[in-house]
């Protein structure tokens, strides 16, 4: 009797168990939104040009769609702040390019031409000119080697250089020497097989701090132990070798851990960087040990150390501090051989009281005298941009107050005083000049470009009242005043993407407008006129009658607020009832009241589906309200975060005010959104008002104790502003999130501070709680979601989560 009942039980609980675990799989397979959302998923981004020195000829390059989830599912090493796939010995998240069209862009009755011979399904990587324009080389990303590939433009055609696998794991696998050669990272010789893992540990690890200051920011992906550092040497270490195009390889030096290479604009020399010994678990490779060398090519013997700079763990945590030894090594892109150095006065530390922050160097060949003083700066070195021995523009900043400066200087001439460009603050959109043309030589450089007056062009965004509008400005170098060359006009959004003449009156531009996708033009402002030479297909007709329409009104404080609205198509406004609406937020923290109520953006723009914004809602008959301005203002020795809550809601508050006032928006059927930061800020609204009826939080970060050395644009520790931590955290508030909320997170997040436990406490908070909240963790994704399936599902769930809490949401009682 008994083992009858038994077994009856038994047959009930393994029914409910495979009942359970059956729908548990349903909800674990990836899903679909309404196809004509999913439709959208499958548009590739407008390709790219590309021109060589010369301009004779383009490269069109062509971007794939989205990868599959197989893809991006390969294996994955996380080895001191890089992603490294080792089936390939390259990055784990490199994008690529499908295919390349070389273009006789000149030619009116010229077309595209595919370039043939990659393998199918090609994805190409690092993509660039020969120095003198005849040809290209890209690598393949294959799926066991990464290979170089030489491209021939004049017959449409590429094939493989060389047969020696490419070692991409560091950012720099290749780099042309004037000429025509190429040193290239590759994969050592008969290396043998990667480091396998002791099965049994042979002791415990062990860290110890003997009293000194290291602060670290978060970082995911560190060394752990020494396996790891095995593998970190294993996966890095490179041959160097000189490759001429006719596939010739010539090994230089030994195989090492080569960060970075660089020849000289006189194709004599090479400048190295190898890091080494003793790594860290608390900071990535870029702050380990480096020796700087130059070696002479095409020997590759050694010729000169510059420097070899010590482990650099006790750099503070501040935005402008750097470490204490030379820095930012480059050569001079208008002289042969002359190497660029920076090195700190300060100790590197911006809070140490110094006249003299930086002191710029530089060291001509053959390397065996005195380095000259270039300059010196009272703030932190910005970069130096080369034109000639009597022109540079060099740049220095500080975090604190927002100052920039540019100074005109002569490096061949050291003793003649620096000329003040610009003085000004980085927050001033409306101001900001632009930035100087710059043009490729055929030494593989790249210098400012000059009129045939010896003027400059400066090319800039033109942020203005209306919005952005691009220019291109003439820069007098006696008078320092400019001229208006040209500047994009409503309704389209345009701006310069190349400078063909020497006079800057033949540019090549990309124009788009709300309904019309970007196509590419060449113009002629001499003669007025104006010949389109691209002819994309439209990736969203769905949306062609978008309304869109730049929204500007103010903070209960006086702060200048804007945001961009879109309205589906049908709604007419004053006849139309009121919609639901999906604010897509990101905060931004100001020194300057003025700076924060500039606008952003251009109502010009086309509307178009971004994998990882809001637009899709459009097509669920939502308004969308994407990036209302939510400054978080701090001036003078106030800090922004200081009162972030505060001013937080009182931007969302003029938002939902304005888009209600208009009759958008149903003030019942706001929803808020966000990913990374504006995750943060979502929640944040969730829990100090009550403006919104749901939220969606992608891949945020939402308890600051665990970011506790600075986050965003917060550079004091916890322990130094624990209360501003505290009160930011929205965890801290969950018992007040009483509206339902969406969490989405990528599995291997490699955003610093964004870590998936973020998400994963938050959830259990709010669950614990009693709240409404479902979090959904996408497989295999990072910070930045990329495969297909994980793209369509995430509209999925949005699109799910806004039908059930919002699009169809009761009035509130």
């Amino acid at each position: 009797m008994h083992a009858a009942r038994n077994v009856a039980l038994f047959a009930i609980c393994v029914s409910i168990l495979f009942t359970v675990a059956r729908v548990n799989a349903d909800e674990l397979l990836y899903q679909l939104p309404p196809k004509v959302i999913a439709d959208l998923v499958d548009t590739p981004p407008t390709p790219l040009p590309s021109l060589p020195y010369d301009k004779h000829i383009m490269m069109l390059l062509e971007q794939p769609t989205l990868p599959s989830i197989a893809e991006i599912s390969q294996p994955e090493l996380r080895l001191a702040g890089i992603r490294i796939n080792p089936r390939n010995n390259g990055l784990s998240r490199e994008g690529y390019y499908a295919k390349l069209h070389v273009y006789d862009y000149k030619n009116k009755d010229a077309s595209p031409k595919l370039v043939q011979g990659f393998p199918q399904g090609a994805r190409i990587g690092h993509f660039s000119w020969s120095p003198d324009g005849k040809s290209a080389v890209a690598t393949v990303h294959g799926d066991k080697e990464i290979s170089l590939w030489l491209i021939d433009p004049s017959t449409y055609s590429a094939k493989k250089l060389i047969d020696k696998p490419v070692n991409g794991a560091f950012y720099s696998s290749y780099t042309w020497v004037s000429d025509g050669s190429l040193v290239v990272s590759l994969v050592p010789d008969e290396r043998g097989e990667a480091p396998s893992k002791d099965a049994v540990p042979k002791g415990p690890l062990v860290q110890e701090n003997m009293g000194r200051k290291r602060p670290a920011r978060t970082n995911p992906d560190l060394l752990k132990d020494p396996h790891d550092e095995r593998l970190f040497e294993y996966y890095m270490k490179s041959q160097l070798a000189r490759v001429d195009l006719t596939g010739k390889i010539e090994k230089l030096g030994e195989p090492d851990l080569y960060s970075r290479i660089d020849a000289s604009p006189d194709g004599k020399h090479l400048l190295v960087v190898t890091v080494h010994r003793p790594y860290s678990y608390k900071v990535a490779y870029s702050r380990f040990p480096q020796k700087v060398q130059v070696w002479s090519l095409p020997s590759g013997a050694p010729e000169k150390q510059l420097s070899d700079n010590p482990l650099m763990e006790e750099v503070p945590i501040d935005f402008a501090a750097v470490p204490t030894g030379p820095r930012a090594y480059s050569w001079r892109d208008d002289a042969d051989a002359t190497v660029k150095w920076v090195e700190a006065r300060d100790g590197g530390d911006p809070k140490a009281k110094a006249d003299i922050r930086d002191e710029v160097f530089m060291l001509p060949a053959p390397f065996d005298a005195q380095p000259t003083r270039l300059a010196q700066l009272s703030l932190r070195y910005g970069g130096i941009t080369w034109g000639t021995g009597q022109l540079a523009l060099l740049n220095e900043w500080w975090w604190s107050d927002r100052k920039t400066r540019t100074f005109i200087i002569a490096p061949d001439d050291v003793a003649k005083k620096p000329r003040v460009l610009w003085d000004r603050s980085s927050e001033d959109r409306y101001g900001d000049p632009g930035e100087p043309v710059l043009d490729t030589t055929a030494r593989a450089t790249v210098v400012l470009h000059r009129t045939n007056k010896g003027n400059l062009l400066l090319d800039g965004n033109g942020a203005s009242p209306e919005g952005d509008r691009p220019f291109l400005d003439e820069l007098d170098l006696e008078k320092l005043t400019t001229k208006r060359m040209w500047r994009s006009q409503a309704p389209n959004y345009e701006y310069v993407a190349k400078v063909l003449d020497q006079a800057g009156n033949q540019v090549l531009t990309r124009r788009e407008s709300v309904s019309e996708p970007p196509q590419y033009y060449l113009k002629n402002f001499s003669s007025k006129s104006e010949r389109r030479i691209t002819n994309f297909p439209n990736p969203n007709p769905s949306l062609a009658k978008v309304e869109k329409k730049l929204l500007q009104y103010q903070r209960a404080d006086g702060v200048k607020l804007s945001g961009m609205l879109y309205v589906p198509p049908g709604f007419v406004k004053g006849e139309s009832k009121p919609l639901p609406l999906l604010m897509w937020a990101y905060p931004t923290e100001y020194k300057s009241k003025d700076a924060a109520g500039q606008i952003d953006g251009s109502p010009y723009r086309f509307v178009r589906v971004s994998f990882m914004g809001p637009l899709f809602a459009l097509l669920l008959n939502v308004a969308v309200l994407d990036d209302p301005k939510f400054p978080i203002v701090g001036e003078g020795k106030i800090e922004p975060n200081d009162s972030y809550v505060e001013q937080l809601v009182a931007g969302a508050e003029a938002a939902v005010k304005e888009v209600v006032n208009i009759g958008v928006a149903d003030k019942d059927r706001i929803a808020i959104g966000g990913h990374s930061y504006g995750a943060f800020t979502t929640v944040n609204l969730l829990a100090h008002t009550n403006l919104f009826r749901a939220g969606i939080a992608r891949s945020g970060a939402f308890n600051r104790t665990l970011t506790p050395f600075g986050f965003q644009s917060e550079e004091r520790n916890f322990w130094q502003a624990s209360n501003v931590y505290n009160t930011m955290s929205p965890f801290s508030h969950a018992d007040k999130i009483d509206e339902p909320l969406l969490l989405i997170h990528g599995e291997v997040d490699d955003n610093p501070g964004t870590y998936p436990v973020q998400s994963e406490r938050l959830f259990e908070a709010i669950k614990g709680l009693g709240g409404t909240v479902r979090w959904v963790v996408l497989p295999a994704e990072t910070h930045g979601y990329r495969a297909k399936e994980s793209i369509l599902h995430m509209f999925y769930e949005m699109t799910q989560w806004l039908e059930k809490y919002v699009i169809n949401a009761p009035k509130r009682g």
